[in-house]
């Protein structure tokens, strides 16, 4: 357990370490299965936890590298559309699109930051503003903000962890990882039973 605090102490103290999780939390705005989220968390668990890299700091560039991935997927969006590559064309991702049109249709500022919080919906609902063309400036204005909100409440459920669950830096950095796919497993249930249930009801 010395060996893995030493070496978690050694990363947080590392100048590349923030620019490591911005990478992360970037590629994540494009590929769902990059753990964007529990990279989050766990710095923000190891600000608290060893001091460093400050909590705010964390904060910040996690924010950062947030909003520059949704406004790639925002233009990929515009200038590429939303059935360009053969993964667009996939069950899941289809029916994402479907969901984040009909919606942006209606009430497009609370859509885009409501589906930062949610990876799947993340990406549709950012490629299908792009394709629909939502105003840049105003799309720009709320994605920044949504990132920014993801970005503290990752990096504070990871502090929060750290702060009150007793083990030390390496216990607070597996349970606050654990803590943040467990909601991100939670949000994904509750919509895919929402979901099975409009279709019921449609049918």
């Amino acid at each position: 357990m010395d060996g893995i605090d030493g070496w978690l102490q050694a990363i947080a103290a590392s100048p590349w370490a923030l620019l490591g999780m911005a990478a992360l939390v970037f590629a994540d705005a494009f590929l769902v299965v990059i753990p964007g989220e529990a990279a989050v968390t766990a710095f923000g668990a190891l600000a608290v936890s060893h001091g460093t890299p400050p909590l705010a700091g964390v904060i910040l560039v996690a924010g950062a590298a947030a909003f520059a991935g949704d406004a790639g997927c925002y233009l990929v969006g515009r200038t590429v559309g939303v059935e360009r590559w053969a993964w667009m064309r996939g069950p899941r991702v289809g029916a994402a699109l479907d969901w984040a049109r009909a919606r942006l249709e209606r009430n497009a500022a609370v859509v885009l930051f409501t589906a930062r919080f949610v990876p799947f919906a993340r990406l549709a609902v950012n490629l299908a503003a792009g394709a629909a063309r939502v105003n840049p400036v105003r799309y720009l204005g709320v994605a920044a903000l949504a990132a920014l909100a993801w970005a503290a409440y990752q990096a504070v459920i990871g502090a929060v962890v750290a702060a009150i669950v007793p083990g030390g830096p390496v216990v607070a950095v597996i349970v606050s990882i654990v803590v943040a796919v467990g909601i991100g497993a939670a949000i994904d249930l509750v919509l895919a039973r929402r979901a099975k249930k409009r279709a019921a009801a449609r049918a």
